[in-house]
């Protein structure tokens, strides 16, 4: 079931996407060879906690840590832990916030220098499959508009998309109705309409679209252990058209 939103659950998950925005403006610049996962991790839990919230992954569904840190071949769900970010590493860092009842989640992939070509040409292509599926989003339309847009562009700069994997509603709960995939398939494809809010997430590898969970139960990773790339938002619905909520 759909939970369209009203205005003033809209404004707790604004409050709660500023407050992840201002949580990556510090996380990101601490994104360098040499330090750990689990230093990246207990920083952003810190900084959330003075803020008075609680990562909304920390805890669900038993998950260990508040960001979802994915190195290279891991695709999502990366355990923040002992290992050290290296010279050339392409790191997805995923995350988001309950701030008084109300959850934001967004994700981006950044490149510890120096960056391998085709590396810089799978984050930018990924990047612009986010751009145009946020542009697709229009008052009338449909889930599989938002599919159409990350799937033709990332099948035409040749790269796999994840199938296993997609966006969903949010605000109310971590995870909510919509699904939003990235590939057209056979599934529900409501209509878009006012009061609803998406996490919509590409996650776009160098090679093929298969991706498998290791044994720790949670981290994803390419079949062909290919690169990968992730970026989402959360964005709203409104009658005047989509609204990002979360900035990097």
């Amino acid at each position: 079931m759909i939970k369209l939103k009203n205005l003033e659950q809209m404004k707790g998950i604004r409050r709660s996407c500023e407050l992840l925005s201002e949580m990556f403006a510090v996380i990101k610049p601490m994104v360098i060879a040499g330090i750990t996962t689990g230093e990246l991790d207990r920083e952003a839990r810190a900084f959330i906690s003075s803020r008075g919230a609680v990562p909304s992954f920390l805890g669900y569904y038993d998950y260990p840590a508040g960001l979802c840190i994915s190195i290279n071949e891991e695709v999502i769900h990366g355990i923040p832990g002992k290992r050290r970010l290296e010279n050339g590493d392409v790191v997805g860092i995923d995350c988001g916030i309950n701030l008084d009842g109300y959850f934001s989640d967004a994700a981006l992939t950044i490149a510890v220098p120096p960056v391998a070509p085709k590396c810089a040409r799978l984050l930018q292509v990924t990047r612009e499959c986010l751009d145009r599926a946020i542009a697709a989003v229009k008052p009338g339309g449909r889930i599989h508009d938002i599919s159409r847009a990350v799937y033709g562009h990332a099948r035409t700069a040749g790269f796999g998309v994840v199938r296993q994997y997609c966006g969903h509603g949010v605000g109310l709960a971590v995870h909510e109705d919509p699904q939003v995939p990235n590939y057209i398939g056979a599934g529900p494809n409501p209509r878009i309409v006012p009061g609803m809010v998406l996490a919509i997430e590409p996650m776009i590898n160098l090679g093929g679209d298969g991706v498998e969970e290791l044994d720790d139960g949670w981290t994803v990773v390419t079949r062909d252990r290919s690169i990968s790339a992730h970026f989402e938002h959360t964005v709203a619905i409104t009658a005047e058209g989509v609204q990002v909520l979360t900035s990097w």
